[in-house]
């Protein structure tokens, strides 16, 4: 019996030291994080009375970002409750933040607001769409999916439209389409993450396991000044946007890196090349377990923004020699259409 009992007590030690080494190690692989000092694209023009272009836009963090032309905004996803690590892990039931909601649309002036459109329906960039539509009345375009977040927050059913493949929608003097695209294989064996619809109303709290993906989109935003296309997540259709001329395009590349330089390439060439922008702005690159606000890039282990960058760089020189790297700044209005030369 003594044995036996010695034995278990080794095997309880041993147990706990591979758990202790195991919590150490996934803490140094979760705090080991790209420097973004080392990436030396130059600055955006950030919007002043100086500067003549009028069409603004304004990264909030993941891939929630504010068109402005001074008289009509429009928001792409809405994305500001921000649910923890822990939350995310443990699928605990999160709510919408209502004191972080109200502060973001009062701090970032959202007071012309007519569209929310969601790139696609993932707690990441649809959770708050209905919250910010009962403050705003403004109107939610998007997936039936998207549509059901929006009705279980009690938003009216004439503020909701469900988009319909390459139909323009017209917001003042923006008229936007959205494009049919695939979401990212970032999933088990090239599986979609929270795959699935959303098909009823859906209540808060939830887990944010609930916030199916629902088809995602890529979101083209013209206007007489210049258009921009918005692709959130990092999967594409070869040819799909061929007939689409963009000026900007922001780039998604959450989870790039791991889906291999090859992979990223041909993604780059049917998003970049293919529409011939002069501008790319990568988004979704941040750390969306943080509280609104607080950017930083995810960690390593999961996709490595540094690498991402060089694979950017490399593929401009390759194809694209006259496209501008830019890197979005939290909160700060860029003049998207009035961007430097590139460097001869």
């Amino acid at each position: 019996m003594t044995m036996w009992r010695r034995r278990a007590k080794q095997a309880t030690l041993i147990a706990a030291a591979v758990l202790v080494v195991s919590a150490a190690a996934l803490t140094w692989l979760w705090n080991s994080r790209p420097n973004l000092d080392k990436i030396a694209w130059p600055s955006p023009v950030i919007a002043s009375g100086a500067v003549t272009d009028s069409v603004t836009v304004t990264w909030l963090g993941v891939t929630t970002l504010l068109f402005d032309d001074g008289e009509t905004q429009i928001l792409i996803d809405g994305f500001f409750s921000r649910p923890s690590l822990a939350d995310v892990i443990f699928r605990r039931p999160v709510d919408n933040d209502a004191a972080m909601i109200n502060f973001a649309l009062d701090e970032y002036r959202m007071r012309r607001l007519a569209a929310i459109i969601p790139v696609h329906s993932h707690f990441d960039h649809a959770m708050d769409v209905g919250a910010i539509a009962n403050r705003t009345s403004a109107s939610v375009l998007g997936s039936e999916s998207s549509a059901q977040i929006a009705r279980g927050a009690g938003v009216p059913e004439d503020q909701i439209t469900i988009a319909v493949g390459n139909r323009p929608y017209t917001f003042g003097r923006f008229t936007v389409t959205l494009m049919s695209s695939p979401h990212a294989p970032l999933g088990w064996r090239g599986s979609v993450p929270m795959h699935g619809t959303i098909d009823a109303p859906m209540t808060m709290p939830q887990p944010v396991s609930a916030w199916r993906e629902g088809g995602s989109y890529s979101v083209v935003i013209s206007h007489p000044k210049g258009t921009t296309v918005v692709h959130g997540s990092a999967g594409f259709s070869k040819g799909s946007l061929r007939d689409i001329r963009a000026d900007v395009v922001m780039l998604g590349v959450g989870g790039l890196a791991g889906l291999g330089r090859s992979y990223a390439e041909e993604y780059w060439q049917s998003l970049v090349t293919a529409t011939g922008a002069h501008s790319v702005y990568p988004i979704h690159f941040d750390d969306f377990t943080k509280p609104f606000g607080k950017t930083v890039p995810g960690p390593k282990f999961i996709s490595n923004f540094e690498t991402i960058a060089e694979w950017l760089e490399a593929f401009r020189n390759t194809w694209d020699n006259d496209v501008q790297l830019f890197m979005p700044e939290f909160g700060r209005p860029v003049a998207i259409f009035a961007q430097p030369a590139p460097e001869a």
